[in-house]
């Protein structure tokens, strides 16, 4: 299990950008960074910083993930045929925990990771622990019968935040959704702009 080392609105604040379109980020009042010295004034990004704040941006939605864990799938999406910033994207999207969140199950990606660690979440009827488990296309993924009626799934029924992409088929009385496909980057309901081919320049030249 990953373990988170900023709390989540303080990634917002850092990198100056509401990156999961939580009503409650203080990005919302206050677009400057987090600490004492976060209101000076930010001089222009190099090349460099600019590919360096599109990776952290894009490690940060999905959980905070540790470099090695995000190398790691950078690494298997540049093995991959195809492009690899698209590849990248597609194989983010298919961990459990980010499927659990995009499914509306849980609040945050924080919370699915959690959420999915405790034993919450079945695959194919079994249980599965691991939030990296990687899902399949066809794989029906649903919440525990005991796990339906907790405050944190409740909460996350009820929000009108945001919607289920349509690359995940939801049945939303029951609490199972259908991985139909792996998504592209257009597919994917990001609330700020991402651009993983700024993290492929990254990679190349680091």
């Amino acid at each position: 299990m990953t373990k988170r080392t900023s709390a989540k609105y303080k990634i917002d604040r850092r990198m100056g950008e509401n990156i999961w379109g939580r009503a409650k980020s203080p990005v919302n009042r206050r677009e400057y960074g987090p600490g004492q010295h976060g209101q000076r004034r930010k001089g222009k990004l190099s090349d460099f910083g600019i590919q360096l704040r599109a990776k952290q941006k894009l490690k940060g939605h999905y959980g905070d993930l540790t470099e090695k864990q995000f190398r790691r799938i950078y690494a298997e999406a540049e093995r991959v045929k195809g492009d690899t910033g698209e590849n990248l994207i597609g194989l983010l999207e298919c961990r459990l925990d980010a499927v659990v969140y995009r499914s509306k199950f849980v609040p945050t990606v924080f919370a699915a990771r959690q959420f999915v660690n405790h034993g919450h979440v079945l695959v194919n009827g079994k249980r599965v622990n691991i939030p990296s488990y990687r899902v399949k296309e066809g794989d029906v993924v649903e919440v525990r019968d005991k796990s339906k009626q907790m405050a944190l799934v409740l909460e996350a029924q009820q929000s009108a935040e945001r919607d289920v992409p349509d690359y995940l088929d939801l049945n939303a009385s029951k609490l199972t959704v259908t991985f139909v496909r792996t998504p592209a980057l257009a597919d994917v309901p990001f609330a700020v702009q991402m651009e993983p081919n700024l993290v492929v320049e990254f990679y190349a030249k680091n």
